[in-house]
């Protein structure tokens, strides 16, 4: 199973189209992902696929609950399907999941448990068989430090990072670096950082120079794509959809743009060994997936 973390210290770097992307390049290829997104603020990626419509609902089943052994049913129950792509849409809960951890931790340390805060994502996630169901397992946490990034490391224990090609996103890149080591070294796992992805990319001096400063794998670079991805946004849907369905017509940067996540999709497979059963040609509309 291929399983990894889209996260970036910076803000407004693409954290979240980039997750969104990835998905349905995956799904394109035939391969089953879950989306697990984990940000308590509004604009978030459930926002993106359309599956949100819960979120303000108390009375709701979501994530949160189960992470606190308090669910109102199966985890099977929360999944939302959207583009091809399995979601475990965001709920408002997650804004307090921090207190609610920590007083789960107060209960079971006042009974001599040992309790790990930051594995209960994955806990929830091992007794829903997701390693069974799923290929592709992928977390969108938001671009801060906090628990919500610290279970989804834990469960993934891999990270993909959206870079801005900039020095404000060359020293995010470098404390990302420092952060993975320490949490690694502070629960004793390994994270390791599979790919960094430039985005906005327009191939000025500083910015190659900031790319080329990158120690990670960078297998794509993607250039300014602010239009398609706000029609994304504006439409509830990925870059793939969004082009064939609500584009008058094709733009050739756009198509390449395609054939990069698909790229980008297949170079994070093939580092976990994950063989898509029918990958398309890089950026092609028409799939069979």
């Amino acid at each position: 199973m291929l399983s990894y973390t889209v996260y970036s210290e910076a803000g407004g770097v693409g954290k979240t189209s980039l997750t969104a992307n990835l998905a349905a390049a995956h799904a394109r290829a035939g391969l089953k992902p879950l989306v697990v997104p984990l940000d308590p603020q509004d604009g978030d990626l459930s926002r993106l696929f359309g599956v949100d419509d819960d979120r303000a609902n108390s009375d709701a089943d979501n994530l949160v609950r189960h992470m606190v052994n308090a669910p109102k049913g199966p985890f099977e129950s929360l999944v939302r399907t959207a583009g091809g792509v399995d979601i475990i849409p965001e709920h408002n809960m997650l804004s307090d999941l921090s207190d609610h951890l920590a007083r789960e931790q107060k209960k079971a340390e006042d009974f001599g448990d040992a309790y790990n805060i930051y594995a209960q994502l994955q806990r929830v996630l091992a007794d829903a068989g997701i390693a069974d169901h799923y290929d592709v397992l992928i977390c969108d946490p938001p671009a801060t430090e906090s628990d919500h990034l610290y279970n989804a490391i834990y469960a993934t224990r891999n990270l993909v990072i959206p870079v801005e090609p900039s020095a404000k996103g060359e020293a995010s890149v470098e404390g990302l670096e420092e952060l993975a080591t320490n949490f690694a070294d502070k629960l004793n796992i390994e994270v390791g950082v599979l790919a960094a992805v430039p985005n906005g990319f327009k191939n000025t001096n500083d910015q190659r120079d900031v790319i080329d400063a990158i120690e990670f794998p960078t297998p794509e670079i993607i250039g300014d794509r602010t239009s398609m991805l706000e029609g994304c946004w504006r439409k509830q849907c990925s870059a793939f959809q969004y082009v064939q369905e609500h584009r008058s017509r094709q733009r050739d940067y756009e198509i390449e743009t395609l054939a990069q996540y698909d790229r980008i999709a297949r170079y994070l497979e093939d580092e976990s060994d994950v063989e898509a059963p029918n990958p398309p040609e890089p950026g092609t509309l028409e799939v069979d997936a």
